[in-house]
C-alpha cells in the first residue's frame, strides 16, 4: 500500500533530498520549503528512514484537507484514523504547529484543537476515557499552507541527524545532515581526494567516509515507527540487510580533517572512536577507517593538528598531490565563525587568510558553509554560486567555488 510521506530537510537542501529520494527508487510529489513530499509503502519508509543523508526527520501523512476555521479543523483531525496507527500503550504529543499564509495562525490555539480532537477520536476507539500518560508518546505534526492541513506522524523518534556516532561537537558544530547535504551539493565522488582544514569536530570527514563506502545513516539507530502500529520488524530487517549489502570497505578513499583547535581534534578522534561502538557492522566498519587503515589497507583518513595557512597536498593526513585530474580536489569546510571563534573581526580575518588555500590547493574545487553573508569580499573572490542552507535554526550560506 502507498502512502504519503514528508521528509523535513534544511531550507536550502529540498533539491539535495528529493534526488536522494528518487535515488531510493521513490517518488516525490511535492517540494515546498524545508520539506519535500513523496509516496512510498512500507519498505520504502524505512528505506528513507534509513538511507536519506540529508533529511532530518521522515512523516507520514495521515491526513490533508483545507481549514479556514477552527470547527473544521477540529472534525478533520478527527476523520483521521489514528487509531491504525498508534497503539493502546502510546499517548500522543502535538510536537510542531507550523502555519503559513492561512487564516488560522495561533499555533498554540491549532495545537491545542487538534490534540483534543485526536485525543476524542482516540478515546472514543478503544473505549476509554482518556489517554494514557507514557514517556513515550506518539508525536503529531501540523503544517498549514494557505489554509491546506497536512496532519503528520513522526516516523523518526530522534532526529536524523542523530547518527549515534557524536557526543561531542564543540561550539556551534555542523548537523550531519547539513554537512551531508554539503557533500552531496558539491557533486563530490569518492575518487577525488577531500580535504576540511577547520574539522572542527570531523563530521563532514565522516560523513564523507559513510557516503564513500556507501554506508547508509540510519544503520546504527533505532526509530519511533518501531513504536507505531505501522512498524514491521520482517521489513525493517529486510532493508537494513539490503543496505548492509551495499557496504563495500574496498574502495580507496582518499579523505583528510585537521584543525589547529586542540579541542576539537580531540573531540573529532572521540566521535570516530564511539562511532566504532555503534550496534552495526556496517557502522562499526565505517569509522574503523577513521584514523588507522581499513581491513584491505587502502584507506587513511586521519585528523592531524595543523594550521590552515601550512596545508598543502600530499602532507601527512592531507589527500591530494599525487595526480594531475581535474579537479585535482574538493575542500569542503565550516571555518570557524561567531560561535565558535568569539567575535566577527577574528572570523573576518581568517577568511581572508583562506586565500592561502586557493594559493596552496590549485585546481581544487572550494565548499564553504558560514553564517557571514559576506566572506566573498574577505577572502577576495566572488563564488560560482552561493545558496541558503540552515543549519539548525542558524542561517547559513553554501560558498562554492568551481576551481582555485
Amino acid at each position: 500500500m502507498n502512502m504519503n510521506a514528508v521528509a523535513l530537510c534544511a531550507v536550502g537542501a529540498e533539491k539535495t533530498v528529493s534526488n536522494e529520494i528518487r535515488k531510493l527508487n521513490l517518488k516525490v510529489s511535492e517540494t515546498a520549503y524545508g520539506r519535500v513530499k513523496f509516496n512510498a509503502d512500507l519498505q520504502g519508509l524505512y528505506r528513507a528512514l534509513m538511507g536519506l543523508r540529508a533529511a532530518d526527520r521522515v512523516l507520514l501523512e495521515v491526513a490533508s484537507f483545507e481549514a479556514a476555521d477552527f470547527g473544521v479543523l477540529f472534525d478533520g483531525i478527527q476523520d483521521a484514523p489514528w487509531e491504525a496507527y498508534i497503539p493502546p500503550a502510546l499517548g500522543i504529543r502535538v510536537a510542531k504547529v507550523r502555519s503559513n499564509r492561512s487564516k488560522l495562525e495561533a499555533e498554540t490555539s491549532i495545537q491545542g484543537v487538534v490534540h483534543k480532537a485526536a485525543a476524542e477520536r482516540l478515546c472514543k476507539k478503544r473505549k476509554i476515557s482518556r489517554l494514557p500518560e507514557t514517556a513515550e508518546d506518539a508525536e503529531l505534526r501540523v503544517h498549514m499552507e494557505k489554509d491546506k492541513v497536512s496532519a503528520l506522524l513522526d516516523l523518526s523518534g530522534e532526529p536524523l541527524f542523530k547518527r549515534g556516532y557524536r557526543t561531542r561537537g564543540g561550539a556551534a558544530p555542523l548537523r550531519e545532515t547539513t554537512a551531508a547535504a554539503l557533500i552531496l551539493h558539491s557533486m563530490w565522488r569518492r575518487k577525488f581526494p577531500l580535504y576540511d582544514p577547520f574539522c572542527g569536530s570531523g563530521t563532514i570527514a565522516i560523513e564523507a567516509a559513510m557516503y564513500a563506502w556507501d554506508i547508509a545513516p540510519g544503520l546504527g539507530r533505532t526509530f519511533a515507527v518501531e513504536r507505531l502500529l505501522l512498524g514491521d520488524k520482517k521489513t525493517e530487517a529486510l532493508v537494513r540487510e539490503e543496505f548492509l549489502e551495499k557496504v563495500d570497505f574496498s574502495r580507496l578513499v582518499r579523505i583528510g580533517g585537521s584543525d589547529s583547535d586542540a579541542a576539537a581534534l580531540r573531540a573529532a578522534r572521540d566521535n570516530a572512536q564511539r562511532a566504532q561502538a555503534l550496534g552495526t557492522r556496517a557502522a562499526m566498519g565505517t569509522i574503523a577507517a577513521l584514523g588507522r587503515k581499513d581491513a584491505q589497507g587502502k584507506a587513511h583518513i586521519p585528523f592531524r593538528a595543523l594550521a590552515m595557512e601550512d596545508a598543502r597536498p600530499g602532507l601527512e593526513g592531507i589527500p591530494g598531490g599525487d595526480d594531475s585530474s581535474k579537479p585535482a580536489g574538493f575542500i569542503l569546510t565550516n571555518p570557524p565563525y561567531g560561535r565558535r571563534l568569539g567575535d566577527r573581526d577574528s572570523a573576518e580575518k581568517t577568511y581572508a587568510e583562506m586565500e592561502k588555500l586557493a594559493r596552496n590547493f590549485p585546481g581544487w574545487k572550494l565548499g564553504v558553509i558560514t553564517e557571514h553573508s559576506g566572506f566573498e569580499s574577505f577572502f577576495g573572490r566572488k563564488a560560482d554560486s552561493c545558496r541558503e542552507i540552515s543549519n539548525g535554526a542558524i542561517r547559513s550560506y553554501f560558498f562554492h567555488y568551481e576551481e582555485l
